[in-house]
């Protein structure tokens, strides 16, 4: 056990995931389009929907005798859930989950109006449900196909076209496939889970909020699973399942320090994304903090990539060897 080598390093695949990027800036280019594209383009709303929604809906009640003292505690949270749809922007379903690009504006909290550099924001009304749900699916799925080019180009740059060398058309195949089994499982999780949570907060906040510490904690140890599950996808040319197991044995074996390596990633993300926050929407310096976000989470991804590859190649390893010992065991015992 001596002999064998050292796990890769958390330091070493940041630098080199830095280092990479910085060697091909044109990688940060559809993080950064994107961002621009939230930032000074038109945003979509379901804010006037919604709105004259909750305004048919308080004429049913009062319709059906509801007192005024009634209507009016009904009404008063209403104005606080318009404006909620009203900040909410629906193409945030463009950034979507295991595979997708990093967008800053989807995370800064805004007023309305919001404004630019070009003015005040233009904005979209989505007319009905039907058209939202339409809208919704139709940005998801090119939420998918831009995060399996993102993804697939970050991937040949860091690990060389020979070492990755899937196809593109077979790239976002799989891309899709692992995102909609994604989508069914977080379905499938969060929905009792939230049940669950609504059941207690009936009986006690603080038996609901307790519950609710634990369950964040348990899901702790599946962040890391979860975390590399696309990069069989792009490293291994490997379908969409066989990455999910390969991504479940890599974390058996590998906990603390892959876990090491998503909480690095974590706090250079999340803790930078406040210093390219700091600029205001109407501001032409917001374009430095866009880039800089662009660059860093480009950098994190690559550097995840090199460290995927590394790990893999290190289990290799250590199970040759292992297997090496074995035999010389056995050997002797003859």
């Amino acid at each position: 056990m001596e002999t064998l080598p050292p796990p890769p390093g958390v330091i070493t695949s940041l630098q080199a995931g830095f280092n990479i990027v910085s060697g091909r800036i044109a990688l940060i280019a559809m993080p950064f389009m994107l961002d621009i594209f939230l930032w000074l383009g038109p945003r979509l709303s379901v804010g006037a929907w919604y709105g004259s929604l909750f305004a048919n809906w308080l004429n049913l009640l009062r319709q059906n005798g509801f007192s005024a003292q009634e209507l009016a505690n009904y009404s008063a949270k209403g104005p606080l859930i318009v404006d909620f749809f009203n900040k909410l922007n629906w193409l945030g379903w463009l950034r979507t989950l295991p595979v997708g690009i990093p967008a800053l504006m989807l995370g800064i909290p805004e007023t309305l109006p919001v404004k630019t550099p070009l003015g005040v924001q233009g904005i979209i009304q989505l007319p009905s449900f039907l058209t939202l749900l339409g809208v919704a699916a139709l940005l998801t799925v090119i939420g998918w196909l831009a995060g399996g080019i993102y993804f697939r180009f970050v991937a040949g740059a860091s690990l060389g076209e020979g070492r990755t060398g899937i196809g593109l058309m077979r790239a976002l195949g799989q891309t899709i496939l692992l995102s909609v089994v994604w989508e069914i499982g977080a379905l499938i999780l969060i929905f009792p889970v939230m049940l669950v949570i609504s059941l207690l907060s009936l009986i006690s906040s603080t038996l609901a909020n307790a519950v609710l510490l634990i369950i964040l904690l348990l899901a702790f140890w599946v962040v890391v699973p979860l975390f590399f599950m696309p990069h069989g996808i792009f490293v291994h040319k490997e379908n969409a399942f066989v990455s999910m197991m390969s991504s479940l044995r890599m974390s058996r074996f590998t906990l603390p320090t892959s876990s090491l390596f998503i909480l690095s990633v974590f706090l250079l993300s999340r803790g930078l994304g406040y210093l390219w926050t700091v600029p205001s929407n109407d501001s032409w310096l917001m374009l430095v903090g866009i880039a800089g976000h662009a660059f860093i989470s480009t950098t994190l991804l690559a550097a995840s990539f090199i460290y995927y590859r590394d790990m893999n190649d290190w289990l290799q390893t250590v199970y040759e060897r292992l297997q090496q010992i074995s035999n010389r065991s056995s050997i002797k015992k003859v």
